[in-house]
């Protein structure tokens, strides 16, 4: 009886080691990938699950910011009006630093600004042309633009100790809200190693991203419905090819959605936009560069995020506005005045399937034409 015991043990154990060799064989990404191909009808889609305008950080901040970061709100507030000095009123105070977020005075102020240094950030060549102001990145690439790591790199919110304030809460209600939901499918699809002719179109979508039992990690294959009628806005069509995995793009305008804090609603206009994107049939990353429209950028932002928040990321947004119209490379306006500042959206990417609505919903009406107002052509 007790042989007979341990050999029903001995084959039980046996058995449920073939089943588990078996079901794990099952769970490999290439039998996965065999039983559903991830692309389908000659495309691939993604969304966007991390967002951050690239900077360029070394150890200490000693390149970028050889004399610190930049001041923020309060510390500015306290350079301004002094106590003790003069008895200063709330209109002259608070309400005039408020007012000059919204209306901002271009002329310069007298504050400080510390601008970043080095000649390293990331980014794309986005004129192909190579000047003093253009900076190298990590690949070698020459030429890069991206004025805007000027005006942010010395800031907290985007360059600071840890992870920066700014960065961290983008992804995170990037994440949160669907209204964040950034889509960007590739059609015309024959191999995502080389390809010399594609079609992107990027698209807003309606659900949640699918997460892992964590709740930080994002599983591809997920499904999407793409707002065709309030996301009409940010669908755009973008010419491009692959090479050696990397997708790029022709320019194009587009608008990105940025909706941070209490669901406010918001997005980014990039004139020019090209991708710059490493593709696998689960995900993607890279920068998305362009020229950031700067009235569009800051409306964003001072949307989202009220002085006393802002000051969480050491971020005067006087200052920083009259920086980037400063720093602006791109797009002058009938006065000459640029109106949108070279910079590099890093990013990444999860492999999902999007839904299309009907024809009937989707062709409601005719999409409008993503333009800044006043602008001119760069």
């Amino acid at each position: 009886m007790f042989r007979t015991f341990i050999s029903s043990t001995v084959l039980a154990a046996v058995g449920l080691a073939f089943t588990g060799t078996l079901f794990a064989a099952s769970l490999t990404p290439a039998s996965a990938d065999s039983i559903e191909p991830r692309i389908k009808d000659r495309r691939i889609a993604y969304a966007m699950t991390r967002r951050a305008w690239a900077v360029h950080r070394t150890p200490g901040m000693k390149e970028e910011c050889p004399t610190g970061l930049n001041d923020g709100p309060r510390e500015q507030f306290a350079v301004l009006f002094p106590e003790g000095k003069k008895k200063w009123t709330l209109e002259q105070t608070q309400l005039a630093r408020e007012a000059d977020i919204y209306f901002p005075n271009r002329s310069e102020d007298g504050l400080p600004f510390k601008e970043a240094q080095g000649k390293v950030a990331p980014g794309i060549n986005l004129d192909a042309k190579t000047d003093s102001n253009d900076f190298t990145n990590a690949d070698g690439v020459k030429g890069v633009d991206n004025q805007l790591f000027r005006a942010l790199g010395c800031m907290g919110g985007w360059n600071g100790e840890g992870i920066p304030f700014i960065n961290f809460q983008d992804t995170t209600y990037l994440r949160r809200h669907i209204s964040n939901r950034f889509m960007f499918e590739i059609s015309e699809v024959d191999d995502l190693v080389n390809d010399p002719d594609v079609t992107v179109t990027t698209y807003r979508g309606l659900d949640p991203l699918l997460s892992d039992a964590t709740g930080e990690g994002f599983i591809p294959g997920g499904t999407q419905r793409v707002d065709a009628r309030f996301g009409k806005i940010y669908i755009a069509k973008l010419k491009g090819r692959i090479v050696d995995g990397v997708l790029v793009t022709e320019p194009g305008d587009g608008l990105i959605p940025n909706s941070i804090a209490f669901d406010t609603s918001g997005h980014n206009l990039v004139r020019g936009m090209q991708f710059n994107l490493k593709l696998t049939p689960e995900r993607a990353s890279g920068i998305i560069g362009g020229y950031a429209d700067i009235d569009s950028w800051m409306l964003q932002f001072k949307t989202s995020w009220g002085t006393h928040h802002a000051a969480y990321g050491q971020v005067a947004s006087q200052s920083l506005t009259r920086a980037m119209y400063r720093l602006a490379d791109g797009y002058p306006d009938a006065t000459g005045q640029n109106t949108a500042i070279s910079s590099a959206l890093d990013g990444d990417y999860v492999q999902v399937y999007l839904q299309h609505p009907p024809q009937a919903v989707a062709a409601h009406d005719t999409a409008p034409v993503v333009k800044a107002a006043g602008a001119a052509e760069r």
